[in-house]
């Protein structure tokens, strides 16, 4: 099935949610496209020049008021910001078929690995993904498009128009994103080895918790980012890794680490958020917990029984921060 729509893009969409009564922050890529390095991409949280003197309304906590703030006020306004994890913020649930996630994620896996990031990289050299509305995707690149996966579809933003189609092999969502299929292998090895016409097969349920879990993982990560100071990083998705992460902390003074969330892997079955710390010689500390890497994890099991999930998730992250000395000030 394949549908189309006009679209302007998410930061266009959210101005005129709130009838454009502030300068808006999502955090989900906008057009226009950036066509300078070093990152190619736009900040999405980036404070920067107030627009028309408008107050500034972010996700997290660098403007003049945030979207939580906002849909306590104008409770009208909840539902849609907690589906794009901007406030109001909705609970992550159980994850059901452990099965159909893992088969899910592969799908997605494969579809960043050799279909996404060639798609960015053919225009700006660049291969991160980001978190996106439903899925991941890429940042707008060439003349204002973009390529993600939302849920079941394979997604294409080009001249103004969002078009969808039902993932259905790699070959056929390379050829509607507009791009040869392959990973870039002098960039990385791919980690998924799936037949360029074999069947995908995404199940519904299991990619609304991937979509959700990528959601969520923005929303603290960015939140993390604006704290700590770390203007030198972006929340960027490797499509190699399939992992959502930043980095902070002082390379040199050896309080550097990366923080991120990973929808599962081969040595944890479910998503969780991990830290880990770029010093050999880092102290050890009850902190460092995980067996399968040189850091911490904190599984998605333990976040959904907290009664606070976000707040539980930022307590992870930010004794990760204070555990390296990473906080700048």
């Amino acid at each position: 099935m394949q549908s189309e729509r006009p679209w302007a893009g998410s930061r266009a969409e959210a101005a005129d949610v709130v009838g454009g009564r502030f300068d808006v922050r999502v955090l989900e890529p906008s057009p226009p496209a950036v066509q300078d390095g070093p990152w190619f991409a736009d900040d999405p949280v980036a404070p920067g020049r107030r627009q028309d003197g408008l107050a500034l309304l972010s996700p997290v906590r660098n403007g003049d008021l945030t979207w939580d703030d906002l849909a306590r006020a104008e409770p009208a306004l909840a539902p849609w910001c907690a589906d794009r994890w901007l406030g109001a913020w909705a609970a992550l649930v159980p994850i059901g078929d452990a099965d159909a996630l893992s088969a899910t994620r592969e799908v997605w896996h494969a579809l960043a690995e050799h279909v996404l990031a060639p798609a960015r990289r053919a225009a700006n050299g660049k291969i991160g993904l980001r978190a996106t509305h439903g899925g991941v995707g890429t940042p707008f690149y060439g003349h204002d498009e973009q390529a993600r996966v939302d849920g079941t579809s394979i997604v294409v933003v080009r001249d103004g128009i969002e078009r969808r189609r039902d993932v259905t092999t790699l070959a056929a969502a390379a050829e509607f994103v507009g791009v040869e299929p392959g990973a870039p292998r002098d960039l990385y090895e791919p980690e998924t080895h799936v037949a360029l016409d074999a069947p995908l097969t995404v199940d519904p349920q299991a990619a609304r918790v991937l979509g959700d879990w990528f959601g969520f993982a923005s929303s603290v990560l960015e939140e993390l980012r604006a704290e700590v100071g770390a203007d030198d990083a972006r929340c960027q998705l490797w499509p190699e890794h399939f992992d959502l992460s930043i980095d902070a902390g002082d390379e040199a003074a050896g309080t550097r680490g990366t923080f991120g969330a990973s929808p599962g892997d081969a040595q944890h079955p479910g998503p969780y958020l991990y830290v880990t710390h770029w010093n050999p010689d880092v102290p050890a500390a009850a902190y460092w917990n995980d067996t399968a890497f040189a850091g911490a994890s904190l599984a998605y099991t333990a976040l959904i029984a907290a009664s606070d999930q976000r707040e539980h998730a930022l307590a992870f992250l930010r004794r990760g921060v204070d555990t390296l000395g990473a906080r700048r000030g």
